[in-house]
């Protein structure tokens, strides 16, 4: 391992880090444009100049390799002075359009001028160069080929990553640009990647557009439903309202990107949800409270199970639904009513198209969790054949969706039961044909975990408290089981978790291998 000095701090770093990362790893700021950890090394944009003892010029921190005994100066004057000037030159041309840039108040060039810059400009406003601006190029972007620094990380990326290559650089020296190929917009899957590279307000992103400034957004560290990959997310919101979601990285699961699917999950957040538990019947709904709409369909199950068996039962899981969730769900099914109709399904209304990437054809986030714990889907079918011939005499829903099944042909099914309860978020077809609907909490409103395709378990936190009067879909089962007499005392998801982890294979399927480390973190999710 290489030893260095670093302003005068004594480092040992592994072979082959760059001076870049190895002032990273020393708590020290290098300023950067063109770098990104993901991406090849360009050295093109000059602003992470550093001086080396003995080297006739300042070399570039991102492309050099740090070698044993050298000495590196990021603070000196002649650092500074040619720091400023790149950063001035980059300036020159770029629009005094701040107020109005959505990138304002994340954006690489308004922090690195507060710190590195604050000059006046000796450029006359009038020899200004103006290129393309407001730019609908395709894919959730728009470009404005005034703002860009020309880093070519965009490049890049559809380069290396998408290996689509939409995007060039054209024409020469101050008059390059930015921009498409005639008659070839941005053309795959993951194009909302572009705004999270773009160090300024170049690329933006279509559906965040003059929406909310930054600074007034909060986040929390969530997961993304859209698919079974599973992908690690920052969520961000104001208030009760979600506003964007961005990747987070993991290496193991995402690295940096996600899919521009998954960046407009957090609409579901917002549009149609559930709001006041409801009891539906004669075609009028009441909304008594959730006492006695909880009790009404405690009441239901077991009127039913005691009447005509625990077979006139059923529940249908969500693989939408956490590992906490599902294993007490899993309970009250096997401990509570004693029914063997317990089932979920994984399927999906659309085609499950995936690619090699990070798209999965199953839409659902913990399909490999429900598994584990012991819910199959393979009896799914044979449990709609029973309802459709009026076998099931109350059934228990969770989530939106009953699997791929569209609007007309779930009232038509649902229509042969009796007594249908729902718990889920947002409005359609289930909760239309519910006699009870009990609101839960989206992804972003609750704690918990789910298992990915390849087996990980991840933690997910809550951002704010649920809209309107939902609940957590952990209060509401535990509200349901207790009410027939389970005695549970979960008082959180940290606390289920645990109980998942002192559970006895096969019960769960879930052994302490497969939790791994993440185990741990995923105990802490209840204080997240």
């Amino acid at each position: 391992m290489p030893n260095i000095i670093l302003n005068g701090i004594e480092l040992s770093v592994p072979d082959g880090t760059t001076i870049l990362n190895a002032a990273k790893q020393a708590g020290v700021e290098i300023p950067h444009y063109c770098y990104h950890p993901k991406l090849s090394i360009a050295g093109s944009c000059r602003m992470c100049l550093v001086e080396v003892e003995k080297a006739p010029k300042l070399m570039t921190a991102c492309s050099t390799t740090v070698t044993d005994g050298m000495v590196i100066f990021t603070d000196s004057e002649k650092v500074r002075k040619a720091v400023t000037g790149v950063l001035e030159l980059m300036l020159i041309h770029h629009p005094l359009d701040c107020p109005i840039c959505d990138q304002a108040g994340e954006c690489g060039l308004q922090d690195y001028y507060m710190k590195f810059g604050l000059h006046k400009s000796r450029y006359d406003l009038g020899d200004k160069i103006h290129k393309t601006k407001h730019q609908d190029i395709g894919g959730q972007i728009m470009l404005d080929s005034e703002r860009c620094i020309l880093c070519s990380r965009c490049v890049r990326f559809l380069s290396e990553v998408t290996k689509t290559g939409e995007l060039e650089i054209s024409q020469r020296a101050n008059h390059s640009e930015i921009g498409i190929f005639p008659g070839r917009p941005l053309d795959n899957n993951y194009t909302g990647n572009l705004a999270d590279v773009c160090p300024v307000g170049a690329l933006t992103s279509k559906d965040f557009r003059f929406k909310c400034r930054v600074w007034f957004l909060s986040a929390t560290k969530s997961i993304c439903t859209g698919c079974a990959n599973g992908c690690n997310i920052d969520a961000h919101f104001r208030e009760q309202t979600m506003y964007r979601v961005k990747p987070r990285v993991n290496d193991a699961v995402n690295q940096a990107w996600m899919c521009d699917f998954g960046r407009l999950e957090y609409k579901k957040a917002n549009e149609a949800r559930l709001a006041e538990p409801t009891l539906r019947q004669g075609g009028s709904d009441r909304m008594p409270g959730w006492e006695s709409v909880i009790a009404e369909v405690a009441f239901k199950l077991k009127e039913t199970v005691d009447h005509d068996g625990v077979d006139s039962v059923a529940v249908i899981a969500s693989p939408q639904s956490s590992n906490e969730e599902l294993f007490l769900v899993r309970r009250l099914a096997d401990e509570m009513l004693r029914t063997p109709n317990l089932a979920f399904t994984s399927r999906v209304a659309g085609e499950g198209f995936s690619d090699d990437l990070l798209i999965k054809a199953d839409k659902n986030p913990n399909t490999r969790g429900a598994k584990l714990l012991g819910i199959t889907d393979g009896g799914f079918d044979a449990l709609l054949q029973k309802i459709a011939d009026k076998k099931i005499k109350t059934l228990l829903v969770f989530g939106n969706v009953l699997g791929d099944l569209d609007d007309n042909e779930v009232a038509t099914l649902l229509s042969a039961v009796p007594f249908v309860a729902v718990v889920g978020s947002n409005e359609g077809a289930l909760s239309r044909a519910a006699h009870a609907v009990l609101p839960s909490a989206t992804v972003f409103e609750r704690v918990g975990t789910f298992t990915n395709f390849a087996g990980r378990v991840q933690r997910f936190a809550a951002g704010f408290a649920p809209r309107g009067n939902a609940r957590p879909e952990l209060d509401i089962v535990i509200g349901i089981a207790n009410r027939l007499g389970a005695g549970w005392n979960f008082t959180d998801a940290a606390s289920v978790f645990g109980g998942i982890a002192a559970s006895e294979a096969p019960f769960t399927g879930m052994t302490h291998e497969t939790l791994g480390e993440s185990g741990q973190n995923a105990t802490e999710a209840g204080n997240a």
